[in-house]
């Protein structure tokens, strides 16, 4: 990590391997979850969040029948990624889209049903290492944080236009900030006397505005509003409410779905959904239960697994990984 904090995000791709390239996080785990649903060639595999290509990659080259669909909104992923991947040739399709499209996504490349679905949440690392995106607030940048940076509005527009109140919302929906009001009141002040553009000053408004005890607590105080922040600009787990159904809707019988979180928000939407389809869904106090309620997932994981010590020791953006995987075993009946 080169001694620079981080905001919660995913460290897919964080850590550099022999070779340079970046080393997926939980890979292995991964790999192993989504195995059994892999092994039939022309199998269709989703990657919903492609970043730098790391777990498409391992995808490819572990299971040589199966074909890759990975989406990414951001467009320089999009073109390393291509890069890293055009030895697979047909067998990987990228595409530039949002989780929450995939299926419209899979609808135009007339794909009925997947095998595999994989999601490594938040920002990736090559965002977080572009000090231009804004990202990252242990480096001053441009208040960007746009993960597809041809569309939406900026973290910089968000803070100096949304109202207080909203603001506070953000803070304390999107980063848990208990200091939220203090820091909005800060914000405020200092956005009428010029606009805030660049994160050191907003982290020096931060600093500024938390009591004591709040500063000695958690890691560094700015990095519950960055999170705020991003995931408001990114609209993310609204995209991410959307996708998990969408994604589990869209497995075959057999399939299976994995997904890595990097924070509470994330993982809480996930177990969600993942227990919601796992569990039968009749009312109280049918003798049987009909097929039509049955449930239609089964849960590969217990609870959420974490890293391994070993593989936090060797990439520190390991550490708030939170995976959770299930199996598709019942069809949808209506």
């Amino acid at each position: 990590m080169n001694g620079r904090e981080a905001l919660p995000h995913k460290g897919g791709d964080g850590r550099r391997g022999s070779e340079g390239r970046h080393v997926p996080v939980m890979l292995q785990r991964c790999l192993e979850l989504l195995a059994p649903a892999l092994q039939e060639p022309g199998a269709v595999v989703v990657d919903c969040t492609l970043g730098l290509g790391g777990h498409s990659e391992a995808l490819l080259t572990r299971f040589p029948g199966v074909r890759l669909v990975a989406l990414d909104r951001d467009k320089e992923a999009l073109r390393l990624s291509g890069e890293r991947l055009a030895p697979f040739g047909e067998r990987a399709t990228l595409v530039h889209a949002v989780y929450d499209e995939l299926p419209d996504v899979l609808d135009r490349l007339g794909i009925a049903r997947v095998r595999g679905v994989l999601f490594d949440l938040g920002v990736s690392s090559m965002q977080l290492d572009e000090a231009e995106r804004g990202f990252a607030y242990a480096q001053d940048a441009p208040l960007d944080m746009r993960m597809d940076q041809s569309t939406g509005i900026s973290a910089a527009e968000v803070l100096n236009t949304y109202p207080p109140g909203e603001l506070v919302r953000i803070l304390r929906t999107y980063g848990e900030e208990k200091q939220a009001k203090r820091i909005v009141a800060a914000i405020v002040r200092e956005r009428e006397k010029e606009p805030i553009t660049r994160s050191a000053r907003l982290v020096e408004l931060i600093r500024d505005a938390l009591p004591q005890a709040a500063k000695r607590t958690g890691g560094n105080p700015a990095k519950r509003t960055f999170q705020a922040l991003r995931i408001e600009v990114n609209g993310e787990l609204a995209a991410l409410e959307r996708a998990i159904p969408a994604a589990v809707r869209a497995l075959d019988v057999g399939g299976r779905i994995a997904v890595l979180s990097y924070h509470s928000l994330e993982d809480r939407l996930v177990k969600q959904v993942l227990a919601a389809g796992a569990a039968p869904s009749a009312p109280p106090g049918l003798p049987v239960v009909p097929e039509r309620y049955q449930p239609r997932l089964k849960l590969l994981t217990r609870g959420a697994e974490l890293p391994t010590e070993e593989e936090i020791a060797e990439n520190r953006r390991a550490a708030p990984a939170r995976l959770r995987a299930a199996e598709r075993i019942r069809e949808d009946v209506e």
